[in-house]
C-alpha cells in the first residue's frame, strides 16, 4: 500500500500507528502522480477520482499527510487500514459529509444579495422574489444583505438558484448561503464591507475637497466685505470664477468621487428599478451638460453656474453613503461567531483491528513505552458520524456525540446559558462546542456539520437575521418612490413651459434665456431635477443615527447599523433571559440546611459555619463554580478550613477528602447519597424536598457528609443583578410589559421574577432556544413590538428575531453579533437608557422626514415655475442648488438638537449599595428568599 518497499512497518516505537513518527521516504515526489492515487484512495476507502492525497518527505521532521474531498461513500476515517506505520495524518478544509442526506431546514432558503442601495432596491428584490413559483413569501433584510424565502411548493435546492439567477440578470448579485460554508462567506461579506467603507471614505474626502476648492471663489465677497480687497481680486480668485475651472471640477466629481454613484443609478434606471443613485446621476448629469452648453455655446444664453451643481450634489449623497457603509462594517456576521465555538482540529481515534497486524503493532507500541491507542488530528470538517474522537480537558467538543468512555464536567453555557457544569458519564449525549473540563472523554460521533445542534442555531440566527424590521428605514423607502415622480414631474414641467406656458402667460418670457420659450423649458425642467435630489431625504435618517451614535457611545451602546434605534425606540415589550442577564451569572451560597431540625441560635449558626468550612476544604483543589461559590462563602464569614489530606475529584460529582482520619464528601445529592448510612439518607431527602415547599426558589444543592454521616445541605443561587429591580420598574413606568424566559424550571423563573418586580404570568421556565424563538414570534405576531435582552448564545435565535435584540457585554460573542444593541458597560439599567435615546432619535428621525417632504412639496413647484406668471419669480440654477444645500444643513442642524433633547427621562435610579429586593422577600445580604415553614434547620445565609 502506496508501496510496499516504503509503507513497511518499521521496528520498535515506529511499528505502532504513532502520532508523530512515520517510515515513508519520498512520498512528495510521487504525491502528484495519478498512478499514486489509487493506493492513497485505497487507504483511505475512497474512490481514485475523487481523493488527493499531498505528502512531503519527512527524515527528522513528522510527515504530513493531508486529503482533501474524501467522498461521503467512504468509511468513518477511524477506520484507516493500519497495515503500515503512518504518522500524523491532517485533513484540511474538508467539507462534512456524513453518510445520510441532511435533514431539511424546513422549507426557507436564505439567499445573499448584493447591489441593494436603498428601500427602493429591497422593495424591488421582494417584489421579484414574490413573483417567483412556488416562492409563499419573501423577506428582505436590507443592512445584512440577506433575502428568506418561504417555499410553498416545489424543490428548496431548485428554487433557491433560480431565485439567485433572477435577482443577478436584474443587477443584485445573488447566491443562495451555504451552511457548510457559512465561516467562509461571513469572512468575505465582512472583507467587502470594509472595502465599501474604505472607498467611500476616500470619495467622501475627495468630493468635500472639491467642495471647498469650488466655494473658494465665493470667498470673495467675504473678504470685500472685510475690506481686503486686494485679495478680492488675486489670480487665484479670478481663476476659480472661470467657468473651465468649475467645469473640470464638475467634471472630475462625477468621474472621480461620483462614478459608482452614477454607474449604479443608469444601470439601475435601465434595468428598470431606479433608486436614489438614480434621481443623483440623472439630476447631476443634466445639471453639468446644461452648464457645459451654456460654456460651449454661449448664445444660448444659460448659467453655467450649473457646471458647479454636481460638485455640491455629489458631496452631500457620499456623506450619507458613507455613513450607511460605516453601518454595515458595524454589523457584523453572527454565523461566524457561532462557528469560531467549533474547533478547527479534532484528534481522531484510529481503529487498531480494521487491518491485518494491527493490533501486533499496537502491542508492540506498548511494550516499547507508546500508548496503545492512536489518533490523528484531522479537521473536524471531515469527522463523520461513527468516529471516535478524543477530548482532553480544557478543549471543546468537535462534534455531537455520545460518550463511550471516560467521565467529566462540560460547561454547557453557550447552549443553554447556566453556569453549572453539567457531569458526563458514559452513555450521555455531549454537543459541539461545549468546553471539556476534568476529563478526558472518548465520544462517538452521532452529528456533525450541518447536523450538529450549533449549526442548527445558527440556521436559526441566519433566518431569523433575513426578516425584515418592523420600522423600514422610511426615508430610502420614500426615496425610492419618489424617483419617478420626480422624473416626471421635471418632463412635464419643460412639455408644459414649451408648449402652452409661455402662451398662457406670456409675461413668463421675460425670466427666459435669450426670451425662447425652449431654453425656459430646459432651464426650469433641470431645475426641478436639481431642486428636488433627495439629499434631504437621504441624509435625514443616517445623520440622526450618527449623533445618536455617538451618544450611545458614551453611554456603552454598542449600536449595530443604522435602524436599529429606529426599531428600539417603538419596543412596547421586553424579554429577558435569567442567568447572566437579570441575574449576575454567579453563583452564591444562600443557605445551609442542617439534619436534626434546629433552627436559631447561635450554636445553630456555628455548626453551619463548621459545616461551609469543611466543604471550602474539601473543595479547595477543585475547579467548579460552586466550589468557587463555597469559598467566597467561607472568606466571608471568616473561616478557617482545616487541613485535609488525599484530595480527590469526582469529575461530575463532587470531590471527596479525609479530614482527621475520616473520609468527607461533598458533591450532588445523587452521589453522596448511595454512600450514606441508611438513616442519614432519609434525613438528606428530606432536606432536599424542603426548598420546594411554599413556593421557595429552587436551588442547587450539595451534600457535605463525614464518615457516612449528613452533615448537612449547602443550597446556592444566582445573584440578583444590582439595578435588575429598578430597571424593571423603570420601564414599566415607561410603558413597557417585562417579561422573563428561561431555561431554568419554572419554580426557579418565577421566583427570580418575583424578586425583580416582574408578574409570575410573565415568567416562564424551561424555555429552550427554539421555544425562545417561537415565543418571541408568538408575541409579534399578537402585535407586540419585542426587544429581547440575553447574552448566551442559546439567546442569539431569538436576539436576532426580535425586533430589538440587546446583548450585555458579558455575553459570548455570538450573542453579542447576533444583537442589534450591545451594552458595553454590562449593566441592566443601560437598557432603558437605549430604549429613550431611540424615542428621541425616531423623533428627529421623522422630523427631518417632515422637513424634507415639505421641503420637496414647495421647491419643486417653486423650480418648475410656480410663481413665475403672477410675480415673475423663477429659481436660477445657484438658488436651485442653495436651496438643496440648504434642506441638507437644516436636517444636519435639527439632528445636532439631539444632543440636547436625549435625556435619561427613564433612567432608574442608581443602586445605593444594596440588591433591590422585589416585595421583601429577600432575606440578608445575599438576598435570599424567606424560608419557608417546616424546613427543618434552614439557616440563610
Amino acid at each position: 500500500m502506496l508501496g510496499a518497499a516504503r509503507m513497511a512497518p518499521a521496528a520498535g516505537r515506529g511499528a505502532a500507528l504513532r502520532l508523530r513518527h512515520c517510515s515513508c521516504r519520498g512520498l512528495a515526489a510521487r504525491a502528484a502522480r495519478p498512478a499514486c492515487t489509487a493506493p492513497a484512495a485505497a487507504l483511505f476507502g475512497g474512490e481514485p477520482s475523487r481523493t488527493l492525497l499531498r505528502a512531503r518527505a519527512a527524515r527528522k521532521l513528522p510527515l504530513g499527510l493531508r486529503t482533501w474531498g474524501a467522498p461521503s461513500a467512504a468509511p468513518p476515517l477511524g477506520s484507516l487500514r493500519a497495515a503500515s506505520a503512518l504518522t500524523e495524518v491532517q485533513a484540511v478544509d474538508t467539507p462534512a459529509q456524513n453518510d445520510a442526506a441532511l435533514p431539511p431546514h424546513a422549507a426557507t432558503v436564505v439567499l445573499d444579495v448584493g447591489g441593494m442601495k436603498c428601500g427602493g432596491c429591497s422593495a424591488a428584490v421582494k417584489r421579484m422574489l414574490l413573483q417567483q413559483p412556488g416562492v409563499a413569501a419573501a423577506a428582505v433584510n436590507l443592512l445584512t444583505e440577506t433575502a428568506a424565502l418561504q417555499i410553498g411548493s416545489g424543490d428548496p435546492a431548485t428554487l433557491g438558484p433560480q431565485a439567485a439567477e433572477l435577482l443577478t440578470s436584474k443587477g443584485f448579485p445573488s447566491k443562495v448561503r451555504n451552511d457548510e460554508e457559512a465561516a467562509v462567506d461571513s469572512d468575505a461579506a465582512e472583507a467587502r464591507r470594509l472595502e465599501e467603507a474604505r472607498r467611500a471614505n476616500l470619495n467622501l474626502a475627495a468630493a468635500w475637497g472639491l467642495v471647498l476648492v469650488c466655494c473658494s471663489h465665493h470667498a470673495g465677497h467675504v473678504l470685500h466685505s472685510l475690506g481686503y480687497h486686494q485679495f478680492a481680486h488675486g489670480a487665484f480668485m479670478e481663476a476659480m470664477g472661470n467657468p473651465l475651472v468649475s467645469g473640470a471640477l464638475g467634471a472630475f466629481a462625477l468621474l472621480g468621487p461620483g462614478r459608482r454613484l452614477l454607474a449604479d443609478g443608469f444601470r439601475a434606471l435601465w434595468l428598470g428599478n431606479p433608486n436614489m443613485n438614480s434621481l443623483v446621476g440623472v439630476g447631476s448629469s443634466a445639471s453639468f451638460l446644461v452648464g457645459a452648453a451654456s460654456f460651449l455655446v454661449p448664445s444660448l444664453g444659460l448659467d453655467t453656474g450649473f457646471l458647479e451643481e454636481p460638485v455640491m450634489l455629489l458631496a452631500f449623497v457620499l456623506l450619507g453613503r458613507a455613513l450607511e457603509s460605516r453601518a454595515k462594517v458595524q454589523a457584523a456576521s453572527d454565523l461566524k461567531a457561532l462557528a469560531k465555538l467549533i474547533p478547527a482540529t479534532a484528534r481522531l481515534q484510529l481503529d487498531p483491528g480494521a487491518a491485518p497486524g494491527a493490533a501486533a503493532a499496537a502491542a508492540a507500541a506498548v511494550a516499547a513505552g507508546g500508548p496503545a491507542v492512536e489518533y490523528l488530528q484531522v479537521s473536524t470538517r471531515s469527522v463523520r458520524r461513527g468516529d471516535i474522537v478524543r477530548v482532553l480537558p480544557g478543549e471543546r467538543v468537535p462534534v455531537d456525540g455520545e460518550v463511550i468512555e471516560g467521565q467529566a464536567a462540560l460547561d454547557e453555557s453557550m447552549l443553554t446559558g447556566e453556569s453549572v457544569l453539567v457531569p458526563k458519564a458514559p452513555g450521555s449525549r455531549v454537543s459541539g462546542g461545549t468546553v471539556c473540563y476534568e476529563g478526558p472523554l472518548t465520544v462517538r460521533a452521532t452529528a456533525t456539520g450541518a447536523e450538529s445542534t450549533l449549526a442548527g442555531i445558527g440556521r436559526l440566527v441566519a433566518e431569523a437575521q433575513s426578516r425584515e424590521a418592523p420600522v423600514q428605514r422610511l426615508a430610502d423607502a420614500v426615496a425610492g418612490r419618489f424617483c419617478y415622480g420626480v422624473m416626471a414631474a421635471s418632463a412635464l414641467t419643460f412639455a408644459f413651459w414649451q408648449l402652452i406656458g409661455t402662451e398662457l402667460f406670456p409675461s413668463a418670457l421675460a425670466a427666459a434665456p435669450n426670451g425662447t420659450a425652449l431654453l425656459l423649458a430646459v432651464k426650469l425642467a433641470v431645475d426641478v431635477l436639481v431642486v428636488a435630489c433627495p439629499c434631504a431625504l437621504g441624509l435625514a435618517t443616517p445623520t440622526a443615527v450618527l449623533v445618536a451614535s455617538s451618544m450611545g457611545a458614551r453611554r456603552g451602546l454598542l449600536l449595530r447599523g443604522g435602524d436599529v434605534l429606529e426599531r428600539v425606540a417603538g419596543v412596547d415589550t421586553v424579554v429577558l433571559d435569567k442567568t447572566g442577564t437579570l441575574t449576575l451569572g454567579r453563583l452564591e451560597l444562600s443557605s445551609v440546611r442542617l439534619p436534626g431540625g434546629g433552627g436559631s441560635g447561635a450554636g445553630a449558626g456555628a455548626e453551619a459555619d463548621a459545616v461551609v468550612a469543611l466543604a471550602a476544604a474539601v473543595e479547595a483543589s477543585t475547579r467548579h463554580p460552586l466550589a468557587d461559590a463555597v469559598a467566597a462563602a467561607a472568606a466571608a464569614r471568616r473561616l478557617s478550613p482545616p487541613p485535609v489530606v488525599g484530595a480527590a475529584t469526582h469529575p461530575g460529582d463532587g470531590a471527596s477528602a479525609e479530614v482527621d482520619g475520616a473520609r468527607v464528601l461533598v458533591g450532588r445529592p445523587g452521589w453522596v447519597l448511595p454512600q450514606l448510612a441508611p438513616g442519614d439518607a432519609d434525613a438528606a431527602a428530606a432536606l432536599l424536598a424542603a426548598p420546594q415547599r411554599g413556593g421557595e426558589e429552587k436551588q442547587t444543592v450539595v451534600v457535605v457528609a463525614r464518615a457516612g454521616r449528613l452533615l448537612g445541605v449547602l443550597g446556592f443561587k444566582d445573584e440578583l443583578r444590582p439595578d435588575a429591580a429598578s430597571t424593571v420598574a423603570a420601564l414599566r413606568r415607561m410603558g413597557i410589559r417585562v417579561q422573563l424566559l428561561s431555561g431554568d424550571d419554572e419554580g426557579t423563573a418565577r421566583a427570580v421574577a418575583a424578586r425583580a418586580g416582574i408578574e409570575a404570568a410573565d415568567a416562564r421556565g424551561g424555555m429552550s432556544p427554539a421555544d425562545k424563538l417561537e415565543a418571541i414570534r408568538a408575541l409579534q405576531a399578537s402585535g407586540a413590538r419585542v426587544a429581547m435582552v440575553g447574552d448566551g448564545v442559546n439567546d442569539a435565535p431569538a436576539l436576532a428575531a426580535a425586533d430589538a435584540g440587546i446583548a450585555l457585554k458579558g455575553g459570548l460573542d455570538a450573542a453579542g453579533e447576533a444583537a442589534a444593541v450591545v451594552l458595553m458597560g454590562d449593566r441592566l439599567s443601560q437598557v432603558v437608557d437605549c430604549i429613550d435615546l431611540g424615542r428621541a432619535t425616531l423623533s428627529k428621525i421623522r422630523q427631518n422626514l417632515v422637513w424634507a417632504l415639505c421641503y420637496n412639496l414647495v421647491g419643486i413647484p417653486l423650480a418648475a415655475g410656480a410663481l413665475l406668471p403672477t410675480l415673475g419669480v423663477a429659481l436660477s440654477p445657484s438658488a436651485a442648488g442653495g436651496m438643496m444645500a440648504f434642506s441638507s444643513v437644516a436636517v444636519v442642524g435639527n439632528s445636532l438638537l439631539l444632543r440636547a433633547t436625549a435625556g435619561g427621562r427613564g433612567r432608574p435610579a442608581a443602586p445605593a449599595g444594596q440588591r433591590p429586593q422585589a416585595g421583601g422577600g429577600g432575606g440578608g445580604g445575599g438576598g435570599a428568599a424567606a424560608a419557608p415553614k417546616g424546613a427543618p434547620g434552614e439557616l440563610p445565609v
